[in-house]
């Protein structure tokens, strides 16, 4: 037999090439997060268009301050939803309005340290409190962390009557930029790093997928449920406080509204960047991907006079149609 000539071998690999090329665009297509940034991609194209460079390069590095608290209620409200059906945190508004009064108060009198500590400390007691209504009293994540969330809030009326401006230092550094990035970005994006190498790197992350997947099957497989369960909502009360403190310095003060628009945006950050609403599958990328996109969506919507009601029902619209569309997507 003929050995083929190098113009047969070269045409007989083209074909092959072209397949495995194919084939890795359809991978980055499939993955969880690479639509939420396609969609952030569009919406900065429109804005680049309609209102020109200048403007959209303004509109990008406001996103990477204001969209930053975006990231950060996603992450936690993610690892809660990653751990299994029905599991959700509706507290995160609360908690980031009380935690922001009790760290801008105990700074005040005793440093930034000590106010931050404070802070946290209050949204791991609350996630704690959370755990414990639903473990114990075996009510339903949803109305125990709502309820919980009424809770909280009227705890943070009480401390509404001392308004404290956050230290000079800390609001200097909360709005400061490093080489052009802004410093909250960076913090959010060291966090994203440290969620993933705990998610995906660390046997914690890998009992809670198989928590999220199949809690009978990670329970007989060894895996302590309960643990994991309890955890993540510890986790989600203390980065929801660090979001309010944060939320505080950039804003001159906490009071008790601002959390209030981060109830639906944790939660559609959380679906549109891939996460399973199902639970056993994270993803931090999605969430900034999707973070970016929500933001950059809601500055348009703010450009053309929209509402706080249309906003809403847009993040609403764009839940339901990324849930129906993984359904069907599953289903296939």
């Amino acid at each position: 037999m003929n050995a083929p000539s190098p113009l047969q071998s070269e045409a007989a690999a083209a074909p092959v090439s072209g397949l495995v090329a194919s084939g890795g665009r359809l991978r980055v297509l499939r993955a969880p997060w690479a639509w939420s940034f396609a969609g952030a991609a569009i919406v900065g194209v429109v804005i680049a268009s309609v209102f020109g460079l200048s403007i959209a390069g303004n509109v990008v590095l406001t996103a990477l301050v204001f969209g930053t608290f975006m990231v950060l209620v996603g992450l936690a409200q993610m690892l809660v939803i990653t751990s299994g059906p029905g599991n959700i945190d509706l507290s995160v508004p609360s908690v980031i309005a009380l935690a922001g009064m009790i760290g801008m108060h105990v700074m005040a009198s005793s440093g930034v340290v000590a106010g931050f500590a404070a802070a946290v400390a209050s949204g791991i007691a609350v996630g704690f409190a959370n755990y414990l209504l639903i473990r114990t009293l075996r009510i339903p994540p949803i109305i125990a962390t709502l309820s919980s969330s009424f809770i909280v809030q009227s705890l943070a009326i009480t401390q509404s009557h001392v308004m404290n401006a956050p230290p000079a230092a800390l609001e200097a550094f909360a709005n400061g930029r490093l080489l052009g990035v802004p410093h909250l970005a960076l913090i959010a994006l060291v966090l994203s790093v440290a969620i993933a190498i705990l998610l995906h790197l660390s046997v914690f992350g890998r009992g809670l997928s198989a928590v999220g997947q199949n809690p009978r099957a990670a329970w007989l497989a060894g895996v302590g449920v309960e643990k994991m369960r309890c955890a993540v909502y510890l986790l989600s009360g203390a980065i929801a406080a660090f979001t309010g403190v944060l939320l505080s310095a950039v804003s001159g003060g906490a009071t008790l509204d601002m959390g209030v628009e981060y109830m639906l945006i944790s939660i559609a950050v959380v679906v549109i960047g891939g996460t399973l609403v199902t639970g056993g599958r994270a993803t931090v990328t999605g969430v900034w991907g999707a973070s970016m996109f929500l933001f950059l969506t809601n500055a348009v919507l703010n450009a053309l006079g929209a509402g706080a009601g249309i906003r809403s029902i847009a993040y609403g619209v764009l839940i339901i149609a990324v849930v129906v569309a993984a359904g069907g997507r599953t289903a296939r």
